[in-house]
Parts: C-alpha cells; sequence; structure tokens
C-alpha cells in the first residue's frame, strides 16, 4: 500500500466526500485504513465493570485505501503517490510536483 500511518489523506468518494484527515490505522491485509474524522459510527457499549458507565460512542471505521489520495504538504492538492530510488532506498515522491513525501 502506498498510503503510510500518519499521512494526511482526502476522500475522494462516499459519504464523507472532501473531507480531509490524518491517517490513524493502515490495515494491508483488507488493503483498509482508519481516517480520523472520517466514516463515524456510532457504538453501543455496556458497562463492564461495578461503576463504569454505558451509552452511545462514536467510533471511526475503515475505509478502502482506495477512496482516498495522499495530499502533498508542499503543493496541498490530494494526488497519487510515486517512487523513486535514491540511494538503493525507494522513496515515495508527489505525482504532482515531484516533492518527497515523509
Amino acid at each position: 500500500m502506498k498510503i503510510k500511518k500518519g499521512d494526511t489523506v482526502k476522500v475522494l468518494s462516499g459519504n464523507d466526500k472532501g473531507k480531509t484527515g490524518e491517517v490513524l490505522e493502515v490495515i494491508p491485509k483488507t488493503q483498509k485504513i482508519i481516517v480520523k474524522g472520517v466514516n463515524i459510527r456510532k457504538k453501543h457499549v455496556k458497562p463492564r465493570k461495578q461503576g463504569e458507565e454505558g451509552g452511545i460512542i462514536p467510533v471511526e471505521c475503515a475505509i478502502h485505501s482506495s477512496k482516498v489520495n495522499v495530499v502533498c504538504p508542499k503543493c496541498g492538492k490530494a494526488t497519487r503517490v510515486g517512487y523513486i530510488e535514491e540511494k538503493g532506498e525507494k522513496i515515495r515522491v508527489c505525482k504532482k510536483c515531484n516533492t518527497k513525501l515523509k
């Protein structure tokens, strides 16, 4: 996957189209990611211990990685990710302005 934890991404399709957020978790096995503030669902939680409160809490759910693009820190646009080889290492770059991504 070309998306890493900590990247800023923009959602391209779905109910949260146009929103941007930071990637909190990457799940390579299913090609899904969890983005902060995107795809929020309500989770009903039962109190497990005495004195603990139950209730309905908002939780970020996973979305498919094909529905997002990485936002370039230099040009500020949603872009695809390319790779260049430098000193035997693969480095991620912005396809629009060729800036190195962290």
